[in-house]
């Protein structure tokens, strides 16, 4: 055998063992009902195997090439990819709500119903990362979506506070405008920047809730809250701005 045919062959011999492996392990959690501590750390390192490689595919921009090969057509702007290789909280959100939405099917699909199998080719990992394939397209696109309305808010809210040049004369409402604008630019929180450009726009806190993916109405508020009292204790905001954020 050369040296190519040698490799394979362990290679393949690697991939028998492995299987047979996971096979043991799913036949013993199948006895104990997919249930109890052997299959919480069972998932637990499923779950962080499962983050680690979709944030390693998604700095690369891989993923997007192994969506396309099941007929998910993303088209990732260049933004899109630059901004994944770059902003590791971004891969690190849409990784662990793609492994959040995946894990339900893939138990039930994979574990309970005996969808894998030894002889299906594939290690249980790599049928989880085929599962989780399935579900970051819905991810991606939520995310996409929300930075878009975002985008729009952002932009209505320049051209709102666009200093027209017949008003030059009126200082306070042009400095208020001013005022706003660069509070808004200051807020390094990418969060409370949204927050508090859609409150300006006039987005209820329920639309705010949806498109920020907060849990309730009270965590924007809660949000608000605390950049508000903080621009009043720093003396950095005025009457006029104290109720835009509030509303």
């Amino acid at each position: 055998m050369n040296r190519r045919h040698r490799r394979e062959a362990r290679q393949l011999q690697e991939s028998i063992d492995r299987r047979l492996s996971d096979q043991r392990i799913l036949e013993l959690l199948a006895r104990e009902g997919f249930r109890g501590p052997r299959y919480d750390q069972f998932v637990d390192e499923l779950v962080r195997y499962g983050i680690s490689v979709l944030r390693g595919w998604m700095h690369s921009g891989f993923v997007f090439q192994l969506t396309a090969d099941r007929g998910f057509g993303l088209n990732p702007h260049e933004n899109d990819l630059e901004k994944l290789a770059s902003d590791s909280d971004l891969r690190e959100e849409l990784a662990n709500m793609t492994v959040a939405c995946a894990l339900p099917r893939f138990r039930q699909r994979a574990l309970i119903d005996g969808g894998w199998t030894y002889e299906g080719g594939a290690s249980i990992t790599t049928y989880f990362m085929g599962a989780c394939l399935y579900d970051f397209p819905n991810e991606f696109r939520r995310y996409r979506a929300g930075e878009e309305r975002y985008r729009r808010a952002l932009q209505r809210q320049q051209d709102f506070y666009e200093v027209p040049v017949g008003h030059l004369s009126v200082s306070d409402e042009v400095i208020g405008n001013l005022e706003v604008l660069r509070y808004l630019y200051e807020i390094s929180d990418p969060r409370l920047q949204k927050a508090v450009a859609l409150t300006i726009d006039g987005c209820s806190q329920e639309a705010i809730r949806q498109i920020l993916d907060e849990k309730s109405v009270r965590a924007i508020e809660a949000l608000l809250y605390r950049w508000r009292t903080k621009k009043k204790r720093d003396g950095g905001e005025g009457d006029q701005h104290d109720q835009s954020p509030g509303r």
